[in-house]
Order: C-alpha cells, then sequence, then structure tokens
C-alpha cells in the first residue's frame, strides 16, 4: 500500500461486526447510513491524515477518494466544506468569487471538531450528519460528482474508508441531515 496499512485487503459490507475500540461517531455514522438504507463498502486501515495516504485505500475501493477542505470567511462567520477531486489545485481566489466570499482561509481544527465533530485528517460529507444548526455549507467541485458512480469518504474517522453511490449521499443522505450543496466550479 502507498502510505497507509491496510489490516486486510478485503472490503466489507456495511457496518464492523466487531464494534470493540471503534469510536461513538464512527458508529452513530454507520447507524445513519443503515437507517437510510444507505449500502456501502469498508476498508479498515491505519490512520490516513492527507489525500495522499489514502491512495492505496481508494485503489483497493475502485474509486477516487475526495480531497474535502474545511474553509471559512476572514471574519469567521461562514464555514464551509468543500468536495473536490483528490488530484485537483484548489485555488482560493477562484473559489471565493464563486459563492460571493471577500477572502477565505483553512477552518481551525476546534470549529471543525465544534461543528461537525470531526478532527484533522477526517473530514467527511458524513460529518454533516452532526452540524444540526446549519452552520456549514456544502460546496462540490462539478468533477465530484460527473460522471461518478461513486463517493469515497470517512466515516467521521481516519481509520476506515467508505464507497458509497454519489446518488444515495446526493439524495438520500444530505435532504436528511437537511444539507443542501453548492456546484462549484474549480
Amino acid at each position: 500500500m502507498d502510505n497507509i496499512s491496510v489490516t486486510t485487503d478485503h472490503l466489507f459490507s456495511g457496518r464492523p461486526q466487531d464494534t470493540r475500540g471503534r469510536l461513538p461517531k464512527e458508529l452513530r455514522t454507520y447507524d445513519l447510513l443503515d437507517q437510510l438504507c444507505i449500502p456501502y463498502e469498508r476498508l479498515d486501515h491505519s490512520a490516513a491524515f492527507t489525500i495522499e495516504d489514502c491512495h492505496g485505500a481508494d485503489r483497493l475501493l475502485g474509486i477516487d477518494i475526495c480531497k474535502n477542505l474545511f474553509l471559512r470567511n476572514a471574519q469567521k462567520t461562514s464555514f464551509y466544506l468543500l468536495m473536490m477531486p483528490g488530484d485537483k489545485k484548489f485555488r482560493t481566489a477562484l473559489l471565493s468569487r464563486q459563492i460571493g466570499s471577500a477572502r477565505l482561509s483553512f477552518g481551525e481544527p476546534q470549529y471543525m471538531e465544534e461543528f461537525l465533530d470531526i478532527t484533522p485528517g477526517s473530514l467527511s460529507v458524513l460529518g454533516l450528519m452532526n452540524d444540526t444548526q446549519g452552520r456549514v455549507r456544502l460546496l462540490i467541485d462539478e468533477d465530484v460528482i460527473k460522471g461518478r458512480e461513486f463517493i469515497g469518504c470517512h466515516p467521521c474517522v481516519n481509520t476506515s474508508s467508505l464507497k458509497i453511490q454519489t446518488r444515495d449521499i446526493l439524495e438520500k443522505f444530505l435532504p436528511h441531515v437537511e444539507h443542501p450543496y453548492t456546484l462549484v466550479r474549480l
């Protein structure tokens, strides 16, 4: 594997049978996916902190894992989760113009944890289930959903990666957690 150690090259369907050592936020993620009847494949691995760390997992899952960025405006009053292809460069000025924000910076870890119950390295669209106050606006680069049947993401922890149908995220998960998305072009 590239930069992560995969505990097995076996993909699992659904939640882990043995939940010992799993964090409650991870188990809540599986509970919600099951409640919404969203099937997923799971790969367990050592902690992956960057998109580069995920390259081995994405090959085993047969997908491209999304790069997720937690952003904020200069006043720290607007927060964003940006999903984009892992191989694409992030251009702050281009995104700022599209969403009408003067200047974007990376959001501090304390806001990520407060709003999404996620720590750096675990950022995922699935963390929006924890944003019950709607503090984080979801931005999705058009290339993430254009022609891609599956999305790869973490279940709110960076020791597992999931393969989920794109339409299930867009049509079931996001409406349930009451987070519409804004399509952007980077």
